[in-house]
C-alpha cells in the first residue's frame, strides 16, 4: 500500500511476519476449553469422572474420534480437552483434565418425568464403546427442574441431612445429600426457577465441578490415615534416639544411632514422596470448591443446611487433616534431619581426635625412623671409610713393593681423613638429593 503525502516521499509498507511463541495457540485455547452450555429445562444429567493421566486422556480422546468416525459425528480437533456431540436423544459432553477425564449426559425431560429415573438415551451403549479411560471416582445423577419448592426437592432424597441453597443472583435452588443411591450415583437437584438457559447451563456446570472437586479433595484422606501412624511411630521412637545421642559416647555407638536416624529419615521420606502430591491437590481442589461456592453464591434455606457449612463440617475436617499430616511430616523430616546432622559432626569429630592420635603415632615412628637412618648413615660412613683406608692401605703396600720410599702405614694413617670428608660428602650428597625428590 503507498501513503503520500504533501512533501513527502511515498512509502511502501509490507506484511511483517512475526515468529510466535509455541504455546501462544495453546494459551489462546485454553481460555475457551470449557465453555459454559445453554440448557433448556428441565433437563436429566448423567455425570461421570475417571482418574486418567495424560497417557489414559490420550487414549480417551483417541477412542471418541474412533465413536465419532463411526457415527459419522464431528471429531475432536488433535489435543482438545473440550468436545461435545449431539448423539440425538442425549448429548455427550466429554472433558480431558490433567489427572482425571469427564463424560457428562445431558438428555431433555419433561415435566412429568420421574425424577432420578433413567435416563433416555442408552448411556451403557455409548460408554461400553468409549471404553473407561480409568477408575471411576465420580458418579452424579443431577435433576434441572424449571421450578420447585425447597420442601419438594428434599423429598427426592432419602430422611436425612440435605443440603440446600439458593442461588443469590437468583431464585434458583440446589440441593443434595451427597450419599450414593442403589445405583453408586450421587443425586444432586437444581430447581432453575427462572434462570435463563446460559444461566442454568453454568449453575449445572459450576455444580458439578464441585462434587468433582470434593470427591478428589477427599482422596488425600486414605494416604493421610496410612502416613500418620508411620509418623507417630517415628515421633515415639525419636526422644529415645535423642536420649541415646546424649549418653553414648564411643564411635561404634553413634554410628549405629545414625544408622537408625538414616533408616527412619528413608521410611518418612518414602512415604511423603508417595502423597505429598496428593496433599497438594488436596489443598488445591478444596480451595477451588469454595471459589465456585463464592462465585454462585448461597443464601439459606430455612430448615436446611446450606452446602458451604455441609462442607465446613465434612470436607473441612479431611482437609484440616491432610495439612495437619502434612506439617508434622515436614517438622519431623527437619527433627530427623537435625539429629542426623549432630551425630554426624559428633563422628566426624571423634574420627578427627582418632586421625590425630594417629597422625601424631605416624610422625612419632617417623621421628624414630630418621634417627635409626641418620645412626644408620654414621655407621655407613664409617664402614665405607674403613673398607676405603683399607683399599689404600694396599695401594700404598703395593707402591712401597714397587720402589718408592713410603711408609704404608703413615701414608694409610694421613689418608683415613680425607677419605672419612670425602665419604660423608658422598653420603650427605646423596641423602640430599633424596630429600629434594
Amino acid at each position: 500500500m503507498n501513503h503520500q503525502t504533501p512533501g513527502s516521499e511515498t512509502i511502501t509498507s509490507t506484511a511483517l511476519t512475526l515468529v510466535e511463541h509455541p504455546s501462544r495457540s495453546f494459551v489462546l485455547g485454553e481460555m475457551h476449553a470449557r465453555p459454559f452450555t445453554d440448557m433448556a429445562l428441565p433437563q436429566h444429567i448423567r455425570h461421570f469422572a475417571f482418574m486418567a493421566d495424560g497417557a489414559a486422556r490420550t487414549r480417551s480422546r483417541q477412542a471418541l474420534r474412533a465413536f465419532c468416525m463411526g457415527h459419522g459425528l464431528p471429531q475432536p480437533p488433535s489435543g482438545a480437552k473440550y468436545h461435545r456431540i449431539d448423539l440425538g436423544a442425549m448429548v455427550l459432553r466429554w472433558e480431558g483434565h490433567s489427572e482425571f477425564t469427564t463424560l457428562t449426559f445431558e438428555s431433555r425431560g419433561t415435566a412429568t418425568d420421574q425424577p432420578f429415573a433413567q435416563a433416555s438415551g442408552d448411556i451403557d451403549a455409548v460408554m461400553g464403546e468409549l471404553g473407561q479411560p480409568g477408575p471411576l471416582l465420580v458418579k452424579v445423577a443431577l435433576e434441572l427442574f424449571e421450578s420447585a419448592a425447597p420442601d419438594a426437592l428434599a423429598a427426592l432424597f432419602p430422611p436425612g441431612e440435605v443440603a440446600m441453597a439458593r442461588n443469590t443472583t437468583s431464585s434458583a435452588i440446589f440441593a443434595s445429600d451427597f450419599q450414593p443411591d442403589h445405583a453408586g450415583f450421587v443425586r444432586i437437584a437444581i430447581a432453575a426457577d427462572g434462570l435463563s438457559p446460559a444461566a442454568a447451563g453454568a449453575l449445572v456446570q459450576r455444580i458439578l465441578e464441585i462434587e468433582t472437586y470434593r470427591t478428589l479433595a477427599l482422596l488425600g484422606l486414605p494416604q493421610a490415615q496410612t502416613l500418620a501412624p508411620v509418623i507417630s511411630a517415628i515421633e515415639h521412637d525419636l526422644p529415645v534416639i535423642f536420649d541415646q545421642i546424649r549418653h553414648n559416647a564411643t564411635l561404634d555407638a553413634n554410628r549405629t544411632i545414625l544408622d537408625r536416624l538414616t533408616a527412619l529419615s528413608a521410611q518418612l521420606e518414602h512415604g511423603a514422596s508417595a502423597s505429598s502430591f496428593r496433599f497438594g491437590a488436596t489443598r488445591a481442589y478444596g480451595d477451588l470448591i469454595w471459589r465456585r461456592l463464592k462465585v454462585i453464591g448461597e443464601v439459606t434455606v430455612s430448615g436446611h443446611t446450606s452446602w458451604s457449612g455441609f462442607f465446613a463440617r465434612r470436607l473441612e475436617p479431611a482437609i484440616r487433616t491432610c495439612r495437619a499430616i502434612e506439617q508434622r511430616g515436614e517438622e519431623l523430616s527437619r527433627r530427623l534431619s537435625g539429629a542426623a546432622q549432630l551425630l554426624r559432626t559428633r563422628v566426624e569429630i571423634e574420627l578427627e581426635t582418632q586421625n590425630s592420635a594417629l597422625l601424631a603415632s605416624m610422625n612419632h615412628r617417623a621421628q624414630l625412623q630418621l634417627r635409626l637412618q641418620q645412626t644408620v648413615e654414621g655407621l655407613s660412613v664409617a664402614a665405607i671409610s674403613y673398607y676405603v683406608s683399607s683399599l689404600a692401605e694396599h695401594l700404598f703396600e703395593g707402591l712401597k713393593a714397587y720402589g718408592l720410599p713410603i711408609n704404608p702405614i703413615i701414608a694409610t694413617a694421613l689418608s683415613i681423613p680425607v677419605v672419612l670428608l670425602v665419604v660423608s660428602a658422598l653420603v650427605w650428597r646423596i641423602r640430599s638429593s633424596h630429600h629434594d625428590a
